[in-house]
């Protein structure tokens, strides 16, 4: 799997309320990272710890965004819908800003978390998941695919993790990676583990510009 242990560094997180983005601002506290996480409503926002700051403000309001972002030396992003079926284009929407505050803050370092199934890792799957991707999830994984696309373009030092089927599970910290290739079946992962496998990219120069599948 290829572990890469990461020195304490000061993180943003985006979608930090979320399952995964929880996981992965409790894990970064655990491994001694500042970490601040950006939210709409700080009553949803983790609980209090002496390295994590809250900042409230919007993902469409670029100079907010760019205040949380400068300073920092990275941006993990774990926005997403949660169980809902519907898009409303929150990644596509919020990419732009992400990159324009990014870029005006002089932060190069972002990790976004996609899903697998987005885009060329759907001729990856089998039936039965490609039937999900192509119904239930078809707008998700739209809405996921145009956002991966506009920072595949940026000049960011990027890695875009695609997790299997997320579940609520334990960490393990025993997962596979690859870049791409058939995964037969059902294919899950915890939270708890993507959050896992995110974290230690930080420090992995080797993992900058690739789009990272992550599995049980």
């Amino acid at each position: 799997m290829g572990m890469v242990d990461s020195p304490a560094v000061k993180l943003l997180v985006l979608g930090g309320t979320g399952g995964t983005g929880r996981q992965i601002v409790q894990q970064a506290l655990d491994a001694g990272h500042e970490v601040t996480v950006f939210v709409r409503d700080p009553a949803k926002a983790p609980e209090q710890h002496a390295r994590l700051r809250i900042v409230q403000g919007d993902i469409a309001n670029t100079q907010a965004l760019a205040d949380a972002v400068r300073g920092q030396d990275a941006v993990i992003s774990a926005l997403g819908r949660g169980l809902s079926f519907k898009s409303e284009h929150l990644i596509e929407n919020s990419v732009p800003h992400i990159l324009k505050a990014m870029a005006s803050a002089g932060v190069k370092r972002l990790i976004l978390t996609s899903a697998w199934g987005v885009g060329d890792t759907y001729n990856d799957a089998s039936i039965l998941p490609r039937m999900f991707f192509s119904t239930l999830l078809r707008g998700i994984y739209a809405d996921k695919l145009a956002g991966d696309q506009l920072i595949r373009n940026s000049a960011l030092d990027w890695t875009i993790v695609l997790p299997t089927k997320m579940h609520d599970g334990p960490l393990t910290r025993t997962y596979r990676t690859i870049e791409r290739g058939a995964i037969p079946g059902m294919p899950s992962i915890s939270r708890a583990d993507t959050a896992h496998f995110i974290l230690s990219r930080l420090a992995d120069p080797s993992s900058i510009r690739k789009s990272l599948v992550v599995t049980d």
